[in-house]
């Protein structure tokens, strides 16, 4: 009795919505599948994005300098080559109240990994590294990475890797976070790509905190020529709003998934009205209006429409472990619940629209019409 009780206070159009999407398990389990695949590549590329960002101010902070200091016109989102002297680095380092002055050498490798050149001393006095394994530069040709690294490379200390055209033992594994994950000596770098006395940027640690905008502003004066930047500076620029390639490209994805998710519905729908037509036609003879069986199926696209997103989410938990197993010195995902509403309701768009066409046709459905239909 309590069941038939419950039964009562539930409105029939729901319970036909939950029975038909119950007796059809396998193409409701399916449906809600591909549109949370839809959901998933969503909040998968919008989460990389900004894992990516996150995971550049992460490091940029780590190295501990409070000015850094670029050529005109660099990107600290995009640095590459070497176009400074290697002079500026003694300039810097003779200003008041500048503790530690070193330079870099950044050269782009495969994909979107690179390599830096550092002077092991000043960086580690400014970053302070932590080895996990091994420790600092004994030979020319060594390297240092990071335990992202060595995770995603499966390497240790002693092991080669070629790169550049040439062979280096990794030296020591240490602590992520110290701006890069590849550390090769500095000159080392400089002779091999032709950039001998060449630098990329100069990270500048000062005695106090209390003093970075007087020497930004002192260096900013007589360094014209270059930028200048405070750290909380540099953290404003990873934003993916600072991207309008990347920010594009995820427009574009949430595009594709409100036309992924109206296929699978109109597919769904259609195929759901053709088989139900005598079901439809029972119920016109029993009296349900035109607008009553409207609404089942847009109910039905509705619920499809949020299963689906909720599978996407879940998955997107599932993508971001599997990143940070398989490749974490290559990307990161961040997990975006600002975005979890943004991709119920592309999701329920693509639903509503992909419904239309299947619920009118069958609310327009002739009683006698559909009761004979074989």
């Amino acid at each position: 009795m309590d069941e038939i009780e419950k039964k009562k206070r539930i409105p029939l159009v729901y319970r036909i919505v939950f029975e038909n999407l119950r007796n059809r398990r396998a193409r409701t389990v399916l449906s809600a599948l591909a549109i949370g695949l839809s959901v998933t590549m969503m909040l998968a590329i919008k989460g990389l994005a900004e894992g990516m960002m996150a995971d550049q101010r992460d490091r940029a902070r780590g190295v501990g300098a409070d000015l850094m200091v670029l050529p005109e016109g660099m990107s600290v989102i995009a640095m590459s080559s070497a176009p400074m002297s290697e002079k500026l680095v003694e300039f810097v380092q003779s200003q008041p109240h500048v503790k530690v002055a070193t330079g870099i050498t950044v050269q782009p490798l495969e994909r979107i990994n690179r390599i830096t050149g550092i002077d092991f001393g000043p960086y580690d006095e400014m970053a302070h590294f932590r080895f996990i394994e091994g420790g600092p530069f004994q030979e020319p040709y060594d390297a240092i990475v990071d335990e992202f690294y060595a995770r995603q490379r499966k390497l240790h200390v002693g092991d080669k890797i070629e790169i550049i055209s040439k062979e280096w033992t990794v030296r020591g594994i240490v602590e992520p976070g110290k701006a890069a994950r590849l550390l090769v000596q500095k000159d080392v770098l400089q002779e091999l790509t032709g950039a001998a006395g060449k630098i990329t940027a100069i990270y500048v640690q000062l005695d106090s905190p209390e003093n970075t905008q007087t020497v930004m502003d002192d260096l900013r004066e007589k360094m014209t020529n270059y930028q200048v930047y405070t750290t909380e500076e540099l953290m404003s620029q990873f934003s993916v709003s600072n991207m309008p390639e990347v920010q594009a490209f995820i427009n574009v994805i949430i595009a594709l998934s409100v036309a992924f998710g109206f296929l699978v519905i109109f597919l769904t729908m259609h195929t759901a009205v053709l088989e139900r037509t005598r079901e439809i036609g029972i119920l016109k003879s029993l009296g349900a209006s035109a607008d009553y069986v409207l609404g089942i199926f847009v109910r039905e696209a509705c619920v499809l429409g949020f299963l689906g997103a909720v599978v996407g989410i879940v998955a997107s938990f599932a993508t971001r472990e599997l990143i940070a197993f398989f490749i974490p010195a290559s990307m990161q995902q961040a997990v975006v619940p600002q975005w979890w509403p943004v991709a119920i309701v592309v999701t329920m768009l693509g639903a509503l629209l992909g419904v239309l066409y299947p619920a009118v046709k069958a609310a327009k459905q002739d009683a006698l019409e559909s009761l004979s239909y074989d």
